[in-house]
């Protein structure tokens, strides 16, 4: 009888949170956004806010709380109650963060868990087109040549694709490159056109004119598939770098605590205002991919980027800025 109970307790609190999901939710939602409105983050949760709003019947409000890096939001997050009606939206950052910060007001592992991821952002590898290099092969043998004398512009140190993408790149290919950081990646992009620096990898949507125009050359994209938004370019994992990747994913989370079954709720709804064709085409025109894994895999994913980016921050030896 009493090996029974301890069954019969765990039985009762699944019913509850059962009945919780079903109820879920029963007044407005917040989704913070860990950055400054306009940016990236911020378009892509008032895109697909008021959908969930249609799927949920209650309002889903965005709430931008920017600084540190992200880490202002996310502590606000990491603190609140873990009832689902407070939500995380936020980067690749969230998971380089922990490496690139010394100390950090929250523990991801402890504080937060993962719901959803909603969408994946492949950046584009771009060279000025009087370099003498037409290919990934090409552009390696170049560096090897030219040890420490090609450059390339980022959008600052910490910045997932700009920078640790390149230099993933460095780390894989074994060459020399000098890191120009900008304030944005809209400067950057400026030099690299003007060929004041030799390269970089801006997102897909802002560099595709001007690889249609010719005053850019696309190398490669840094996801493991093609982009949606640039068909015609191939992964830089096909064309000689196998398993390399560097994409600015979005991620949903909420503070740990929130029952599984309100997460899960969560994530299949996503799921399926996501990857509606309206929505997923919009995530296209703004360089991003529809992206949502099934619940089982987000945390485990999310840890998996958190020890590569660890080790891609180490041997940068990139800090945060400020």
């Amino acid at each position: 009888m009493q090996a029974a109970l301890p069954c019969a307790a765990i039985a009762a609190l699944l019913s509850a949170g059962v009945v919780q999901a079903q109820a879920y939710p029963a007044k407005p939602v917040r989704i913070i956004v860990a950055y400054a409105p306009g940016g990236g983050t911020d378009v892509m949760a008032r895109l697909f806010a008021p959908k969930f709003a249609e799927a949920f019947g209650q309002p889903f409000v965005v709430e931008n709380r920017p600084g540190f890096g992200g880490n202002i939001g996310t502590e606000l997050v990491a603190k609140s109650p873990p009832d689902g009606y407070t939500l995380l939206m936020t980067t690749a950052a969230h998971a380089i963060n922990v490496s690139l910060y010394p100390k950090l007001p929250y523990d991801s592992a402890r504080d937060l868990m993962p719901i959803a991821t909603v969408a994946s952002g492949p950046g584009i590898l771009v060279t000025h087109p009087s370099l003498p290099a037409r290919n990934l092969k090409e552009l390696i043998a170049l560096a090897k040549a030219k040890p420490g004398v090609l450059a390339y512009g980022s959008s600052g140190s910490g910045a997932p694709t700009s920078h640790l993408g390149m230099e993933l790149l460095k780390v894989t290919a074994g060459i020399n490159l000098i890191h120009v950081p900008y304030k944005s990646m809209a400067p950057a992009l400026t030099d690299i056109l003007g060929g004041q620096v030799h390269m970089g990898i801006p997102t897909i949507n802002v560099a595709v004119q001007h690889i249609k125009s010719g005053r850019l050359r696309a190398i490669g994209v840094t996801s493991l598939q093609r982009s949606p938004a640039a068909p015609d370019v191939p992964p830089l994992a096909e064309v000689g770098m196998p398993g390399y990747e560097a994409v600015n994913w979005t991620l949903l989370l909420a503070p740990a605590g929130v029952p599984a079954a309100i997460a899960e709720k969560i994530n299949a709804d996503i799921g399926r205002v996501v990857m509606a064709p309206d929505l997923r085409d919009r995530f296209t025109s703004v360089g991003m991919d529809a992206r949502v894994l099934p619940y089982a895999e987000v945390a485990p994913y999310v840890r998996s980027e958190i020890a590569k980016w660890g080790k891609v921050v180490k041997a940068s030896g990139a800090r945060p800025e400020g």
